[in-house]
């Protein structure tokens, strides 16, 4: 079986699984307890690296550990624009420092039959973080566990592809986890936006306005306005992710409660005038 080689392994977090476990439990000790009881879902995950955000991202993946482990782990992620075409990793497996994590190729082959995407191999795939950074967390919390990684632009027609999924899997009998990657709002001059300046004034607008407002949404557990909060006030880079893993929640009947578990900055581990921000939501 072919396997998709670490990208940002040695950068981005620990090429080796000792150190990504050190690190793994030091994130566990900072982490908050969720008020919500019973056993989530899904959640949303921010996708820096881990110096800036793995914490958040390991926490709520933690949070959907149980005594019955998971048979599949739904990943949506990957920067994309509303008509970008939805992307798939059909075969093989990921790799990760704890060791590899299979695809679940039956459910991707239905998937495939039934919608066009843009199919990835571990030979042919665009580079990207979102899905990765989650991927040691993932065989770490959830080591026999299948994954399907979907990369699903921010458009009403992605909802459908996610609904689908969601039902093909309960079809099979999976017990599923779902996780939806994105940041937040990109503020500053590395990333072209800036509508209430620099300094303190477009620090506090991002955390109490512009990201306040996203995460509220994605709360709210509407998938449609979470596409169109996130494109409209430039507050998630990929809220077609968001969005879709609260629409698969919903589908597998656990999305009727959510809770913000987490919320950081970039700036709170690096102040400048440009930072991104943060949010570790469960379902």
């Amino acid at each position: 079986m072919k396997t998709r080689k670490a990208e940002f392994a040695g950068s981005w977090y620990p090429s080796a699984g000792k150190e990504c476990e050190q690190e793994i439990l030091t994130f566990i000790k900072s982490g908050k307890t969720p008020v919500l009881k019973g056993s989530p879902t899904g959640g949303i995950v921010p996708h820096a690296g881990w110096y800036f955000s793995g914490a958040i991202a390991c926490n709520v993946i933690r949070c959907l550990k149980n005594e019955a482990a998971p048979d599949l782990i739904i990943v949506f992620g990957m920067h994309l624009h509303p008509k970008s075409p939805p992307h798939i990793m059909a075969e093989g497996q990921w790799e990760t420092p704890f060791g590899n994590i299979e695809v679940h190729e039956e459910l991707a082959e239905e998937l495939m039959e039934l919608f066009e995407f843009n199919v990835e191999t571990p030979d042919n795939f665009v580079q990207d973080n979102t899905i990765e950074l989650q991927l040691p967390f993932i065989k770490y919390f959830f080591p026999d566990a299948r994954i399907l990684t979907l990369g699903l632009p921010p458009a009403e027609h992605s909802l459908k592809i996610a609904v689908k999924c969601a039902q093909i899997a309960e079809k099979k009998g999976l017990d599923t986890k779902v996780i939806g990657s994105t940041d937040l709002t990109h503020y500053g001059s590395n990333y072209g936006f800036a509508p209430k300046g620099y300094g303190k004034a477009g620090l506090d607008w991002v955390k109490n306005e512009n990201d306040r407002g996203f995460i509220d949404t994605v709360l709210s557990l509407d998938p449609e306005k979470i596409i169109s909060v996130g494109c409209k006030n430039h507050s998630a880079c990929c809220s077609g992710a968001a969005a879709c893993a609260v629409a698969a929640v919903k589908q597998l009947g656990g999305a009727n409660k959510s809770e913000l578990i987490e919320y950081s900055t970039s700036y709170d581990k690096h102040p400048s005038d440009s930072f991104v921000g943060y949010a570790g939501i469960i379902f």
